[in-house]
Protein backbone atom coordinates (compact mmCIF):
# COMPACT_ATOMS: atom_id res chain seq x y z
CA UNK A 1 0.00 0.00 0.00
CA UNK A 2 1.36 3.43 -0.94
CA UNK A 3 1.93 5.98 1.83
CA UNK A 4 1.93 8.87 -0.66
CA UNK A 5 -0.44 11.60 0.47
CA UNK A 6 -2.77 13.12 -2.10
CA UNK A 7 -1.94 16.63 -3.35
CA UNK A 8 -4.37 19.28 -4.64
CA UNK A 9 -2.75 22.01 -6.75
CA UNK A 10 -4.70 25.19 -5.91
CA UNK A 11 -2.65 27.56 -8.11
CA UNK A 12 -3.78 29.32 -11.26
CA UNK A 13 -1.89 28.42 -14.45
CA UNK A 14 0.07 31.53 -15.48
CA UNK A 15 -0.52 32.27 -19.14
CA UNK A 16 -1.09 35.08 -21.64
CA UNK A 17 -4.56 36.63 -21.59
CA UNK A 18 -5.32 35.43 -18.08
CA UNK A 19 -7.64 37.90 -16.30
CA UNK A 20 -5.91 40.42 -14.01
CA UNK A 21 -7.14 43.20 -11.75
CA UNK A 22 -8.41 46.02 -14.01
CA UNK A 23 -5.47 48.26 -14.91
CA UNK A 24 -2.83 45.89 -13.53
CA UNK A 25 0.03 44.44 -15.60
CA UNK A 26 -0.97 41.62 -17.97
CA UNK A 27 1.04 38.41 -17.88
CA UNK A 28 3.50 38.07 -20.77
CA UNK A 29 6.13 35.48 -21.59
CA UNK A 30 8.77 35.99 -24.29
CA UNK A 31 11.34 33.36 -25.20
CA UNK A 32 14.63 35.26 -25.33
CA UNK A 33 16.88 32.26 -26.06
CA UNK A 34 15.51 29.51 -28.28
CA UNK A 35 16.93 26.08 -29.05
CA UNK A 36 15.42 26.15 -32.56
CA UNK A 37 17.45 29.34 -33.18
CA UNK A 38 20.71 27.65 -32.21
CA UNK A 39 20.83 28.23 -28.44
CA UNK A 40 21.75 25.20 -26.31
CA UNK A 41 18.85 26.10 -23.96
CA UNK A 42 15.46 27.79 -23.87
CA UNK A 43 15.17 30.90 -21.66
CA UNK A 44 12.13 33.14 -21.18
CA UNK A 45 11.49 36.68 -20.02
CA UNK A 46 8.41 37.24 -17.87
CA UNK A 47 6.38 40.40 -17.35
CA UNK A 48 3.76 40.17 -14.63
CA UNK A 49 2.24 41.85 -11.60
CA UNK A 50 3.28 40.73 -8.13
CA UNK A 51 -0.44 39.94 -7.68
CA UNK A 52 -0.65 37.57 -10.65
CA UNK A 53 -2.60 34.35 -10.11
CA UNK A 54 -2.43 32.73 -6.70
CA UNK A 55 -0.39 35.16 -4.63
CA UNK A 56 0.61 36.21 -1.14
CA UNK A 57 0.09 39.82 -0.12
CA UNK A 58 2.85 41.45 1.90
CA UNK A 59 1.95 43.89 4.69
CA UNK A 60 3.68 46.47 2.46
CA UNK A 61 0.74 46.14 0.06
CA UNK A 62 -1.51 48.11 2.42
CA UNK A 63 0.97 49.98 4.64
CA UNK A 64 4.00 51.81 3.22
CA UNK A 65 5.90 51.34 6.49
CA UNK A 66 5.18 47.60 6.80
CA UNK A 67 7.43 44.65 5.85
CA UNK A 68 7.94 43.57 2.25
CA UNK A 69 7.29 40.02 1.08
CA UNK A 70 10.98 39.10 1.42
CA UNK A 71 10.84 39.93 5.13
CA UNK A 72 7.74 38.02 6.26
CA UNK A 73 8.12 34.88 8.36
CA UNK A 74 7.33 31.77 6.30
CA UNK A 75 5.72 29.69 9.05
CA UNK A 76 2.24 31.05 8.33
CA UNK A 77 2.38 29.65 4.78
CA UNK A 78 3.14 26.10 5.93
CA UNK A 79 0.97 23.90 8.10
CA UNK A 80 -2.48 22.60 8.83
CA UNK A 81 -5.40 24.57 7.43
CA UNK A 82 -9.15 24.28 7.03
CA UNK A 83 -11.01 24.85 3.74
CA UNK A 84 -14.41 26.47 4.30
CA UNK A 85 -17.16 26.21 1.68
CA UNK A 86 -18.50 29.79 1.58
CA UNK A 87 -20.42 29.49 -1.69
CA UNK A 88 -23.72 31.32 -1.64
CA UNK A 89 -22.89 33.56 1.32
CA UNK A 90 -23.49 36.76 -0.68
CA UNK A 91 -21.31 39.83 -1.11
CA UNK A 92 -19.41 39.37 2.14
CA UNK A 93 -18.28 36.44 4.25
CA UNK A 94 -19.58 37.37 7.71
CA UNK A 95 -18.76 35.84 11.13
CA UNK A 96 -22.06 33.88 10.95
CA UNK A 97 -20.65 31.99 7.95
CA UNK A 98 -17.70 30.64 9.94
CA UNK A 99 -17.86 27.00 11.03
CA UNK A 100 -16.21 25.68 14.17
CA UNK A 101 -12.54 26.06 13.28
CA UNK A 102 -11.50 23.54 15.94
CA UNK A 103 -8.18 25.29 16.52
CA UNK A 104 -7.21 25.68 12.85
CA UNK A 105 -4.72 28.53 12.46
CA UNK A 106 -5.03 28.85 8.66
CA UNK A 107 -8.37 29.29 6.89
CA UNK A 108 -9.12 29.19 3.15
CA UNK A 109 -12.53 30.23 1.78
CA UNK A 110 -14.06 28.75 -1.34
CA UNK A 111 -16.60 31.16 -2.87
CA UNK A 112 -16.82 29.95 -6.49
CA UNK A 113 -18.63 26.91 -7.86
CA UNK A 114 -16.20 27.19 -10.78
CA UNK A 115 -13.21 29.51 -10.71
CA UNK A 116 -13.42 32.18 -13.48
CA UNK A 117 -10.21 31.35 -15.34
CA UNK A 118 -11.17 33.23 -18.51
CA UNK A 119 -13.24 36.19 -17.31
CA UNK A 120 -12.67 38.83 -14.65
CA UNK A 121 -15.31 38.84 -11.89
CA UNK A 122 -15.85 42.41 -10.69
CA UNK A 123 -18.46 41.24 -8.17
CA UNK A 124 -16.39 38.65 -6.34
CA UNK A 125 -17.27 37.73 -2.77
CA UNK A 126 -15.17 39.59 -0.19
CA UNK A 127 -14.59 39.22 3.55
CA UNK A 128 -16.01 41.56 6.18
CA UNK A 129 -13.64 43.20 8.70
CA UNK A 130 -15.72 41.61 11.46
CA UNK A 131 -14.85 38.19 10.07
CA UNK A 132 -11.16 39.06 10.04
CA UNK A 133 -11.50 40.16 13.68
CA UNK A 134 -13.22 36.89 14.55
CA UNK A 135 -10.45 34.91 12.85
CA UNK A 136 -7.83 36.90 14.70
CA UNK A 137 -9.58 36.22 17.99
CA UNK A 138 -9.44 32.52 17.10
CA UNK A 139 -5.65 32.91 16.61
CA UNK A 140 -5.74 32.40 12.87
CA UNK A 141 -2.40 33.45 11.31
CA UNK A 142 -3.35 33.19 7.62
CA UNK A 143 -6.53 33.78 5.65
CA UNK A 144 -6.90 32.82 2.00
CA UNK A 145 -9.59 32.78 -0.66
CA UNK A 146 -10.30 32.03 -4.29
CA UNK A 147 -11.36 35.61 -5.00
CA UNK A 148 -8.80 38.23 -6.10
CA UNK A 149 -9.08 40.38 -2.98
CA UNK A 150 -10.29 40.30 0.61
CA UNK A 151 -12.08 43.58 -0.10
CA UNK A 152 -14.69 44.36 -2.78
CA UNK A 153 -13.28 45.64 -6.07
CA UNK A 154 -14.77 49.11 -5.57
CA UNK A 155 -13.51 49.52 -1.99
CA UNK A 156 -11.59 52.75 -1.36
CA UNK A 157 -10.96 52.11 2.34
CA UNK A 158 -9.60 48.51 2.19
CA UNK A 159 -11.20 47.69 5.54
CA UNK A 160 -10.55 43.94 5.44
CA UNK A 161 -6.89 44.49 4.54
CA UNK A 162 -6.56 47.01 7.36
CA UNK A 163 -8.06 44.47 9.76
CA UNK A 164 -5.53 41.89 8.54
CA UNK A 165 -2.71 44.38 9.08
CA UNK A 166 -3.88 45.10 12.64
CA UNK A 167 -4.02 41.37 13.34
CA UNK A 168 -0.59 40.71 11.74
CA UNK A 169 -2.23 38.02 9.61
CA UNK A 170 -0.88 36.73 6.30
CA UNK A 171 -3.02 36.71 3.14
CA UNK A 172 -3.41 34.42 0.11
CA UNK A 173 -5.65 35.43 -2.80
CA UNK A 174 -6.54 33.98 -6.20
CA UNK A 175 -6.53 30.33 -5.11
CA UNK A 176 -8.39 27.66 -7.11
CA UNK A 177 -10.46 25.52 -4.76
CA UNK A 178 -12.98 24.01 -7.21
CA UNK A 179 -12.06 20.39 -6.56
CA UNK A 180 -11.18 20.63 -2.87
CA UNK A 181 -13.81 19.32 -0.44
CA UNK A 182 -14.31 21.33 2.74
CA UNK A 183 -12.10 20.01 5.49
CA UNK A 184 -8.59 19.97 6.89
CA UNK A 185 -5.33 19.79 4.93
CA UNK A 186 -1.67 20.70 5.03
CA UNK A 187 -1.06 24.02 3.23
CA UNK A 188 2.19 24.77 1.40
CA UNK A 189 2.22 28.16 -0.37
CA UNK A 190 5.59 29.88 -0.19
CA UNK A 191 6.13 33.41 -1.59
CA UNK A 192 9.30 34.37 -3.43
CA UNK A 193 11.72 36.61 -1.48
CA UNK A 194 11.17 39.69 -3.66
CA UNK A 195 13.03 42.54 -1.96
CA UNK A 196 10.70 45.52 -1.78
CA UNK A 197 7.85 43.33 -3.03
CA UNK A 198 4.28 44.17 -2.06
CA UNK A 199 3.24 40.60 -2.97
CA UNK A 200 4.50 37.45 -4.67
CA UNK A 201 2.97 34.75 -6.84
CA UNK A 202 2.95 31.36 -5.08
CA UNK A 203 2.70 27.72 -6.12
CA UNK A 204 0.03 26.79 -3.61
CA UNK A 205 -0.84 23.20 -2.81
CA UNK A 206 -2.90 21.33 -0.26
CA UNK A 207 -1.69 17.95 0.92
CA UNK A 208 -3.72 15.22 2.58
CA UNK A 209 -3.02 15.01 6.30
CA UNK A 210 -1.15 11.89 7.49
CA UNK A 211 -4.13 10.67 9.53
CA UNK A 212 -6.74 11.35 6.81
CA UNK A 213 -6.87 7.75 5.57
Amino acid sequence: MSNTRRIWDISQPLRPRMPVWPGDTPFQQVRTWQMEAGSPVNVSELTLSTHTGAHADAPLHYDAAAPDIASVDLHAYLGECVVVDARGCGALIEPAHLPDLDGASRVLFRTYALFPHDKWDENHTAISPATIAALSQARVVLVGMDGPSLDPQDSKTMDAHKAVLAADMRVLEGLVLDHVPAGRYELIALPLPIVGGDASPVRAILRELPDAR
